[in-house]
């Protein structure tokens, strides 16, 4: 089993996105709001960080907060399947911002059912 990570920057793809996944197969996710560090350190009211709040310029303008999407899946393939799916809809992946994706492998799962 493996543990799928979004983080998603553009977040006008998020329907989209989940749709796909219940096309190729993914069966729940979870999906939270998010803000990266950069961005938060930006944005705080606190002067004592010089070199990011040179940065706050940067960021004027830019989406403050992304979406942060986890699943889990039973295979490999799927893994693969879910993430071909993600880039499908994101176009060119490698362009700045868009966010990211990672898996690690799951040791176990506990289910937390209601007796």
């Amino acid at each position: 089993m493996y543990a799928l990570f979004l983080v998603l920057n553009e977040t006008d793809y998020l329907d989209e996105i989940l749709a796909r996944f219940v096309d190729v197969g993914v069966r729940g996710a979870t999906i939270l709001d998010s803000q990266g560090m950069a961005s938060a350190l930006a944005s705080s009211s606190e002067k004592d960080f010089p070199f990011f709040g040179s940065l706050k310029v940067l960021f004027e303008g830019a989406r403050p907060y992304n979406k942060t999407i986890f699943t889990v899946l039973d295979s490999e393939e799927l893994v693969e399947r879910t993430v071909a799916a993600v880039k499908d809809i994101l176009g060119d992946v490698n362009r700045p911002g868009v966010g990211f994706m990672f898996s690690v492998p799951i040791g176990k799962v506990y289910q937390l059912n209601k007796q």
